[in-house]
């Protein structure tokens, strides 16, 4: 008689589960919440290729403690808006550790300022979808031919929160419309490459500010933020947890999905209201 989901082996097969040697390529990732999921990845022992375009400094010095914790680690830089830097990237990974397992793209130009479309310059234009679409499907397609041949893989694509519903967001056309495009091709992705052991999914973060990205939850305990929800400020390590539930080796049947971070709140309707 089957003993279920408690019975010996499958507790043993559980526990024997985990990321350790896999290879995760984490673009962005030198700081913000690129970095925090860079250390939990890190710490539960996956190899990590750090990304970077300007922050040498931060990505030495991360790489350097990534290697500290007993895992191997690189640090790369390339701008993900640019074909050829796109495949140098992933070149360099492979080279570096021999395949990517993971790839998490978290790079993406943003622009803060608020701005109506006509006022982007076509330089503008270009770099926001070369560098939140483009790019992302370029790295992709990089990657893919080594997930097929070993038959496993993970890709994580970035959104934003509500990303999904492909609304209008005023003052954020290129970006929203990059983004909204890239949730087409996560569940086109996902299911053309299922049957390879594959899985795509997107994550969609929350308002996360400033220092909170690199946080854990612990950090900010006690802390009100009263235009979310769930009352708490969002943390790295609430999209990090996400990304690492995604990633492990029995969250096989879980593809195609896009996965909102945010503790209730709705950028958009807000912006839309303010």
């Amino acid at each position: 008689m089957a003993q279920g989901l408690f019975g010996d082996q499958a507790v043993e097969r559980r526990n024997s589960v985990g990321l350790k040697g896999k290879t995760a390529l984490i673009t962005g990732s030198a700081k913000g919440l690129g970095k925090s999921t860079a250390l939990l990845l890190a710490s539960q022992g996956c190899n990590i290729v750090l990304n970077y375009v300007h922050s040498e400094q931060e990505a030495l010095q991360l790489k350097a403690y990534i290697q500290s914790l007993g895992v191997g680690a690189e640090a790369v830089q390339a701008d993900i808006s640019d074909p050829e830097q796109v495949k140098f990237l992933a070149d360099e990974a492979e080279r570096t550790f021999g395949s990517i397992d993971i790839l998490i793209n978290n790079a993406g130009p943003f622009i803060r300022e608020r701005r109506v479309f006509l006022d982007y310059s076509t330089n503008e234009i270009y770099q926001m979808l070369n560098g939140n679409l483009l790019g992302v499907m370029l790295l992709d397609h990089h990657v893919l031919p080594g997930m097929r041949e070993r038959r496993w893989g993970r890709i994580i694509h970035f959104g934003f929160g509500h990303a999904g519903e492909a609304r209008a967001w005023p003052h954020r056309a290129v970006y929203a419309a990059a983004k909204t495009g890239l949730v087409s091709f996560t569940k086109t992705l996902a299911v053309e490459e299922a049957a390879h052991g594959i899985t795509v999914n997107m994550i969609c973060p929350g308002d996360i500010r400033g220092i909170n990205k690199e946080k854990s939850i612990d950090d900010v305990e006690g802390e009100i933020d009263e235009e979310s929800p769930r009352g708490r400020p969002g943390t790295g390590e609430d999209v990090g947890r996400a990304i690492y539930f995604l990633c492990d080796s029995r969250s096989d049947f879980i593809t195609g999905n896009i996965l909102d971070v945010t503790g209730g709140l709705d950028p958009i309707k807000r912006t839309l209201k303010g």
